[in-house]
């Protein structure tokens, strides 16, 4: 397939590039390059004759028209978005703009080719999200495609919000769509601003190493390649209109996930040992979900596919990332508001 991605640049967008392009697709890959994005993230395969890079904002829609039309994709896989909770508390304008004006363009641009094109069959778009627009759960259960939409940050409203766009246009216009709400991603290349890399990198210089409240929120963690795998199954044999919940099956409370990482460090990289020590808990987020837990079941059931990668061994392959590539992470630490407490919503 010829696959248009978006936010290619990104954490998640660069492992599906890189995974597109190792498995024979041919990949556009469209980017802002806003302060996340990084095109060191896809070197790997940016001399293949298999990749182009459009330095492009979705919400451009003239720029999006010419790009259909030079390239003529058979899929899209939309993962552009501004995605930090932190920043969009402090500034929750990027993420409307962004995730739902961009995504309307997008869908508007998608819509035009297709009929343009014929309306064919095979085409796809796939929208990628996140499984924070479920809001939040208690002790016990977990979120399923049935799940209703109960978003509780700028951030997951703006990524309701898109979802809802997209099943619009599949129900009013017939565009062909598959969704796939996420948990979290991580792994190598990611930004350093998200929990497991700031604890990675804080613990190597000898910083504190902050947790939110007691440490008490849990996630399901989801290793970033074996979503990627997950989200080519989906474009490639999902049903259209569907939408599919991919987990990581690895559910952990934040300080458990934390110590873990620690004691990694500990191992790795013994002269700042104990890591543990450097833990700080500091002043919760507002409005912070206190567990997200995916329910796979659909994705398994309908398309066989399941994790392959346990937390432990995830978190051991992205710390030993983290230690080979400072050529990699050392320049990022400049960028705006890395290294700062975002979100505190005052």
């Amino acid at each position: 397939m010829k696959i248009l991605v978006t936010g290619g640049a990104g954490f998640i967008g660069s492992a599906v590039v890189r995974q597109a392009v190792r498995d024979g697709h041919v990949v556009i890959n469209l980017d802002a390059l806003t302060y996340a994005a990084n095109l060191a993230n896809v070197a790997e395969v940016a001399d293949s004759p298999l990749y182009a890079f459009e330095k492009t904002d979705i919400r451009d829609r003239g720029a999006l028209d010419a790009i259909f039309a030079r390239h003529r994709p058979d899929a899209v896989m939309h993962l552009a978005a501004e995605s930090h909770v932190d920043r969009s508390i402090d500034g929750p304008a990027d993420f409307i703009e962004t995730n739902l004006l961009g995504t309307f363009n997008l869908l508007e641009a998608t819509r035009a080719f297709w009929v343009r094109k014929g309306r064919p069959e095979g085409f796809r778009f796939h929208h990628i999200s996140t499984d924070e627009v479920y809001g939040s759960l208690g002790p016990e259960g977990q979120f399923t495609e049935a799940t209703p939409y109960t978003p509780n940050s700028p951030y997951s409203a703006s990524k309701a919000g898109s979802d809802h766009l997209v099943r619009a246009w599949h129900a009013t216009y017939g565009l062909p769509v598959v969704l796939t709400n996420c948990s979290n991603n991580y792994g190598p290349f990611h930004f350093p601003e998200k929990l497991i890399p700031v604890v990675i990198l804080n613990g190597l210089h000898g910083r504190e190493i902050p947790v939110y409240g007691r440490g008490e929120n849990i996630r399901d963690w989801l290793y970033v390649e074996d979503h990627a795998d997950a989200l080519l199954t989906v474009l490639a044999r999902g049903q259209v209109g569907r939408s599919y919940n991919i987990g990581g099956e690895n559910e952990a409370k934040n300080i458990d996930l934390v110590r873990m990482i620690c004691a990694i460090l500990d191992d790795r990289h013994p002269n700042g040992a104990p890591h543990d020590r450097l833990i700080r808990f500091v002043e919760d987020r507002p409005g912070h979900d206190l567990r997200y837990a995916i329910d796979p079941g659909r994705i398994r059931r309908e398309l066989g596919w399941r994790p392959t990668v346990t937390l432990r061994e995830g978190l051991e392959r992205t710390v030993d990332w983290y230690l080979a590539n400072e050529a990699w992470w050392r320049p990022l630490l400049s960028r705006d508001g890395v290294g700062q407490r975002l979100g505190v919503g005052r």
